[in-house]
């Protein structure tokens, strides 16, 4: 899945921050550079995203010689 930001102002000056694709808390780092550009966070809801591991690629080491 695709990560992506949707970011919305309402008329009031009201910033809601939805994301998705991300996994883990990798979700409320890519949210904290606007976090302090925008203003006080009010209220933040977690989506059942932030309850699942992220993928983890698995490396294969090989032997010099």
């Amino acid at each position: 899945m695709r990560k992506e930001l949707e970011i919305t102002i309402t008329p009031e000056g009201e910033v809601k921050i939805l994301t998705h694709g991300f996994k883990g808390e990798e979700c409320l780092e890519a949210v904290k550079p606007f976090e302090g550009t925008v203003g006080v966070v009010n209220q933040r809801e977690l989506t059942s995203e932030y309850y699942e591991q992220p993928r983890v690629v698995p490396t294969q080491r090989t032997r010099g010689r």
